[in-house]
């Protein structure tokens, strides 16, 4: 069908989007929402592949961007979006930052060959909380360095909470950058307020446009996720399980998360799920329990996709998919209406 000029114009107002290290597609679809066209996508995980195959249809690369000689041959992008391994950094993991040795760290600098070579009006990174402090700040400085003055691309981090600005009840605390192109001298810190930051900011640039969100009320409840229906009997800890006198004693409310760690249960008591990881589906650690009905059970992969911001109606796992997979891919994601808010924010700068 002939395309009209109404629906020509639309399309080139659409900002297009490359997504590296996609995952299951959560940076994807928070810039879906915001109006962008994702034109490609890149993850190596085989498993989250399936996943992101199963749910989207633009193109997806499943390949080490190691191995990617010419990243201009994936066609340029207006957005590049990077939420690189984060098992380098991670306070959960080793920590061995750009000296990981499964080579998990060093894949920033892959981001910026490509932020390189495309030369996008914008970019966003995504990671864990502890990259801002990983070895005294060393880190965040050499990714600054390489930024502005390798890339002459402008550095603005900062750290947001899903539960402030996500409308999330998860506390899940990540940091972020962005940053807009020729725009090298501009430097924010995660120590001052970058919008009231006059030293910083021009007039004249994209990246005085840019806002970092504000906190917003959190009015979504842990109760308002919880499937309270009957949901399959393999979530449900039987009466026989050796945990079971432990979870009886200690979980006595319905409305928040418990978190099974390793040999006690501990309740968190803000009414709040703490971070979901990707390893709460191997039942030894950081498991998140609920009691529904005098029932002690773990969440279930719905509750989990909402607990992230995804829609659990809309976004489905392949049907063969173990649920140990599901809850890593899950866990390794983003929550969807923070990066929302970021993309907007990005996208009216570029306007």
């Amino acid at each position: 069908m002939m395309k009209n000029n109404k629906q020509q114009y639309q399309e080139a107002q659409l900002f297009t989007v490359g997504s590296l290290f996609a995952g299951i597609g959560g940076i994807c679809t928070g810039f879906i929402q915001a109006g962008y066209k994702i034109k490609w996508a890149n993850e190596y995980d085989q498993k989250a592949c399936e996943t992101y195959r199963y749910n989207y249809s633009h193109q997806l690369y499943e390949q080490d961007i190691h191995n990617v000689k010419n990243p201009k041959d994936w066609g340029y992008v207006d957005v590049i979006t990077s939420g690189f391994p984060c098992q380098a950094f991670s306070v959960a993991g080793y920590r061995q930052g750009f000296n990981d040795s499964q080579g998990r760290g060093n894949l920033f600098f892959e981001t910026a060959r490509f932020i390189e070579e495309i030369q996008p009006k914008a970019y966003l990174l995504e990671n864990v909380k502890n990259l801002a402090g990983h070895d005294n700040g060393k880190t965040l400085e050499i990714i600054k360095d390489t930024i502005t003055k390798g890339l002459n691309y402008s550095f603005i981090p900062f750290i947001l909470n899903s539960k402030d600005y996500g409308n999330v009840p998860q506390t899940r605390e990540r940091i972020y950058i962005v940053g807009f192109r020729n725009e090298g001298h501009i430097v924010g810190s995660l120590n001052q307020d970058f919008n009231d930051n006059s030293s910083n900011c021009m007039s004249n640039t994209v990246s005085n446009k840019f806002k970092i969100p504000k906190p917003i009320s959190l009015t979504r409840k842990i109760t308002d996720i919880i499937d309270r229906s009957t949901v399959d009997k393999s979530y449900y800890y039987e009466s026989s399980h050796k945990y079971y006198p432990e979870l009886e004693k200690t979980m006595i409310r319905e409305d928040t998360i418990y978190q099974w760690r390793r040999v006690y249960v501990r309740e968190n008591k803000n009414q709040l799920c703490p971070t979901l990881t990707a390893n709460m589906g191997t039942g030894g650690h950081n498991v998140p329990l609920v009691k529904v009905d005098n029932q002690y059970r773990k969440l279930t992969i719905q509750e989990c996709l909402g607990l992230q911001g995804f829609d659990p109606f809309q976004f489905k796992f392949p049907n063969h998919m173990a649920k140990s997979h599901c809850y890593k891919q899950i866990g390794n994601s983003v929550v969807v209406p923070v990066i929302k808010r970021i993309a907007l924010n990005i996208k009216y700068a570029l306007s």
